[in-house]
């Protein structure tokens, strides 16, 4: 534990308006399935098995959407609106399966800033190699508090 150590802090709600964009790029790698993979133990041939993809619509092994769903999360707290930052809701629509070694395109949107409840609406889509939507969603963030300031009893806890 890094108890006392500053970390950054993504923007908090005053600093994000409507309109704002993040787009990020991500390959596919097999590291990166065989990670996923092995930390869940899933071992669902449409993912791992190219004898068994092939004889299926897919035709090919792909990615699991819950992967592709760690990606968005992920985004949102390393970029917008960065760390301390929290998925509240998602609405995910996976419109095209994604393929080993794909390199996706993600566009995140800020649609909506509500400072009453604390909360961001942001639209994503991601498009893979042929410029075809693979997936499209709305995610309600809370963005991260101000940080206050720290007294003797802030810390009771730890």
């Amino acid at each position: 534990m890094l108890l006392g150590k500053k970390r950054k802090l993504g923007r908090t709600i005053d600093g994000i308006s409507v309109g704002e964009k993040l787009t990020l790029t991500e390959k596919i790698e097999d590291k990166e399935l065989l990670l996923y993979l092995g930390l869940t133990n899933d071992s669902n041939p449409l993912y791992i098995q190219h004898d068994y993809a092939s004889q299926t619509p897919y035709k090919k092994p792909i990615v699991p959407s819950i992967m592709l769903s760690g990606i968005l999360t992920s985004a949102v707290s390393k970029y917008l609106p960065g760390p301390g930052s929290h998925v509240l809701k998602q609405e995910i629509e996976f419109t095209k399966p994604v393929y080993h070694y794909a390199t996706i395109q993600f566009l995140f949107e800020v649609k909506e800033v509500d400072s009453k409840k604390h909360t961001l609406v942001i639209e994503v889509q991601a498009t893979d190699d042929e410029n075809e939507t693979v997936i499209k969603g709305k995610l309600l963030v809370c963005p991260p508090y101000a940080p206050q300031k720290m007294e003797g009893h802030i810390l009771e806890n730890f």
